[in-house]
C-alpha cells in the first residue's frame, strides 16, 4: 500500500505538472501556443484559452483528495486532450508526436495507480471496493 501510494503521487504529480505547464501558455494565448495550435494545427483562436482552462481544472481535480467521480471525468478529459494532441501532431507530419507518448504513458500509469490505491484504501477500511460491487451486481 505504501509503495503504491508513493508511486501514485510521483506519477500523478509529474503528469499534473506537465499538463499544467502546457496549460499556462494556452490560458494566456501566448504566441507559442497560438503558433502551435492555430497556425500549425488549424484550431480556432477561441479554443486555445478554453483548452488551457479545461486542463487546469482537470489537474486540480486529479490532485485534490476525494471527489472520485470528478476525478474520473478529469482523467477522461486529460486523456482525450493528450491523445488528441498526439494524433493532431502526427497528422500534420511532425515527428514530435513520439515525445508525447512519454506523457501518455505517465497518464496511464497515474490512472492505473489511482485505481489500485483506491482499491487498497477500501480494503484497508474493511469496506468492499465499489468496483467489485458493480461487477458482482452486473453479473447477477
Amino acid at each position: 500500500m505504501k509503495t503504491t501510494n508513493i508511486l501514485y503521487w510521483i506519477f500523478t504529480s509529474l503528469f499534473g505538472a506537465f499538463m499544467l505547464l502546457s496549460a499556462i501558455p494556452d490560458i494566456f494565448s501566448h504566441p507559442v501556443a497560438v503558433q502551435g495550435m492555430h497556425t500549425e494545427l488549424g484550431y480556432p483562436l477561441y479554443f486555445i484559452p478554453f483548452i488551457g482552462v479545461a486542463k487546469t481544472l482537470g489537474v486540480i481535480a486529479i490532485l485534490l483528495p476525494g471527489f472520485p467521480r470528478i476525478k474520473e471525468w478529469a482523467y477522461a478529459g486529460l486523456g482525450f486532450d493528450l491523445m488528441g494532441a498526439t494524433y493532431s501532431i502526427f497528422a500534420i507530419g511532425k515527428p514530435d508526436w513520439m515525445y508525447m507518448l512519454l506523457f501518455v504513458a505517465f497518464f496511464f500509469v497515474s490512472y492505473y495507480l489511482y485505481h489500485r490505491r483506491k482499491k487498497a484504501l477500501a480494503q484497508a477500511k474493511g469496506a468492499p471496493c465499489t468496483e467489485a460491487i458493480l461487477v458482482t451486481s452486473a453479473m447477477a
